[in-house]
């Protein structure tokens, strides 16, 4: 029963935060605004977005394609297309349950090419290693191209701050401690559970040595040099998915490379944070946008298209996900099906 409490509340509340930050957002809205909002909607241009779904959907292809090499070392050489399924299972799956994806991709190609599971996991886990170094050098990037807008982007933060209820008259100096107390509590009893419980035990094991293997995979993989120009690639269609929705509206298709980079930045952050990004997404692109327009009319916290801008980009991704990712999960159980007969 516990288990079950806590896996529901693993998924429900990262999708209350989602929904009360669309509800928060709104409402820092005037009248006005919000009828500027869904002018916004009707302004946009869908064939940008088209552009924006189909470089989203090469780079999961390039993913794809990326995964291969680092299972080459292992004596597996994966078909192609299992290869895609599986990265779209993933993706489909992490939908619906945090953290699901890396799972489910792990186990999709173990059924079809019969990598185990833990190497599959592995090298997903070494994939994110060398994805977040990715993610970091664009941060990079973009912090030393956003030195002028430190300031503002402060002062956002203080806005929004200020718009909380009750909790938000605390000093930083009381939740700080009370939250890294939270964290090391919380790492002291999962290691208490995996060293006590000898299956837990046993599997954290595993999935060490898988990690292990994964990285090893990196290093030992004799297409070095694909290996690093698709990573470069996705990463580039990422950018570049985020760059070309930008132009589906005409008030922000003027923005800077800056704004567009601090922008993209910003909506990786709200992936991040809650599950599919529902609500921190386009708030997150609609604060961080803003900065490189005119501040909107009538005063508040976000732009109206801004704010419309980040919806749009993510409905756009969300809906190629579910679309071609729960394609794969079809045609990944109908072959299964067919096999077993």
């Amino acid at each position: 029963m516990k288990k079950v409490l806590f896996g529901l509340l693993k998924v429900a509340l990262p999708i209350a935060l989602g929904v009360w930050l669309v509800f928060y957002f709104y409402d820092q809205l005037d009248e006005k605004q919000r009828g500027e909002l869904f002018t916004a909607f009707g302004q946009a241009n869908w064939w940008w977005l088209l552009g924006c779904v189909s470089l989203g959907w090469l780079s999961h292809m390039s993913r794809a394609w990326r995964w291969r090499y680092l299972l080459e070392p292992m004596g597996h050489r994966v078909h192609f297309w299992n290869s895609y399924h599986a990265v779209m299972t993933g993706y489909f799956m992490n939908m619906l349950l945090p953290r699901a994806g890396e799972a489910s991709r792990a186990v999709t190609l173990y059924r079809s090419e019969g990598v185990p599971f833990e190497r599959g996991f592995g090298t997903i886990l070494a994939e994110r290693a060398v994805d977040m170094v990715m993610l970091l050098s664009i941060a990079g990037v973009t912090l030393a191209l956003q030195l002028d807008k430190l300031d503002l982007l402060q002062e956002r933060i203080a806005q929004f701050r200020a718009g909380q209820t009750q909790g938000a008259d605390q000093e930083p100096s009381f939740w700080l401690p009370v939250i890294l107390g939270a964290v090391l509590l919380g790492l002291i009893a999962a290691a208490y559970f995996v060293w006590t419980k000898p299956a837990l035990r046993a599997r954290s094991m595993e999935a060490v040595r898988g990690f292990i293997a994964g990285v090893r995979s990196v290093l030992q993989t004799k297409s070095k040099g694909a290996f690093i120009v698709h990573t470069v690639l996705i990463w580039s269609l990422y950018v570049a998915m985020f760059w070309v929705g930008i132009y589906a509206l005409p008030s922000t298709s003027t923005l800077p490379p800056a704004g567009i980079l601090a922008g993209f930045l910003a909506g990786s952050v709200g992936i991040v944070l809650v599950q599919g990004g529902i609500g921190v997404f386009p708030g997150f692109v609609a604060l961080i946008v803003g900065m490189y327009m005119a501040p909107p009319e009538g005063g508040g916290l976000i732009r109206p298209d801004a704010l419309a801008m980040g919806w749009l980009l993510w409905v756009a991704q969300t809906l190629m996900i579910i679309v071609l990712g729960g394609l794969s999960l079809l045609l990944v159980s109908r072959s299964r099906k067919n096999s077993a007969a």
